[in-house]
């Protein structure tokens, strides 16, 4: 892969990490209810998550896929299931955390990194970075590099809106406030499966 191609490639993660998606929104939800320390797990599950859906793509779960339609029907199903049930819990949730809701608790890693294998961006982003940026000649190389760039760029990016979302802790400490922004954002995080039901 040339300089200028993995250059690219690099604005292409960056592009796609840090845009609003299932990802950004509910890490700015677990950043305002929760905090960053406690959303660290969150994060990190989602990076590490990735990571490994970029390689079981690149190193052939994208040609499985294509084989078997009925599988990736499956897969589109459980995720459209999924972010309903993840916003429905988002719009519901009232206080911010050790403010009178000792039940809510942040997204665990293994909940996070779970959720990557039905979340539709990021298969989207997956099967775009590997069908663009893969060179046929040097195909392992070439996915282990994309992964990389990925991986460069991922973590800092989610991080954003989980920060964003902690510093919205002060204005969001009013009940009202936040009721409504949680509201706003499970609907937000159920308006991003639009592209993939349409």
């Amino acid at each position: 892969m040339s300089l200028d191609a993995f250059l690219a490639l690099l604005v292409y993660a960056f592009v796609t990490s840090i845009t609003p998606g299932p990802n950004n929104l509910m890490l700015l939800t677990s950043g305002v209810n929760f905090g960053i320390v406690r959303t660290i797990p969150h994060m990190l599950g989602i990076s590490i998550a990735f990571f490994v859906l970029l390689l079981s793509v690149g190193l052939g779960l994208g040609a499985v896929l294509t084989a078997f339609p009925a599988l990736h029907t499956t897969l589109k199903i459980a995720g459209v299931a999924y972010l309903l049930y993840l916003a429905w819990k988002i719009a519901m949730s009232r206080s911010l955390s050790g403010k009178g809701e000792a039940r809510a608790k942040p997204m665990r890693f293994i909940d996070a990194a779970a959720f990557q294998w039905v979340n539709p961006k990021a298969w989207m982003m997956a099967v775009y970075a590997m069908a663009v940026y893969t060179n046929a000649d040097h195909p392992f190389i070439s996915v282990m590099l994309i992964s990389a760039a990925f991986a460069i760029v991922n973590l800092p990016s989610v991080s954003v809106w989980a920060g964003f979302g902690t510093a919205m802790r002060g204005f969001l400490s009013d009940p009202v406030r936040l009721k409504w922004f949680n509201i706003a954002m499970g609907v937000l995080l159920a308006a991003t499966l639009w592209p993939m039901l349409r």
